[in-house]
């Protein structure tokens, strides 16, 4: 079984600098695989490259991916 990357949204550093904005296509996330935590809540898992991100902070990179990952068949 390999494990698949899809596409949900990007991060970008905001305007002002001070943080990081996801912006998730809501289709995307819709059919995103979701599972429940302990306390019975439901949550979706997200993944973001780290190098990538603290290439956006330092300014050297504008965008990276925000995906899940998928078990395939």
């Amino acid at each position: 079984m390999a494990t698949q990357s899809q596409l949900v949204g990007y991060v970008r550093k905001s305007r002002g600098g001070g943080a990081l904005n996801l912006s998730i296509d809501a289709a995307a996330f819709s059919k995103a695989e979701r599972f429940t935590g302990s306390d019975g809540r439901e949550f979706v898992s997200l993944i973001v490259n780290l190098d990538k991100v603290q290439d956006i902070i330092e300014g050297e990179r504008e965008v990276t991916s925000l995906c899940q990952l998928i078990d395939g068949e």
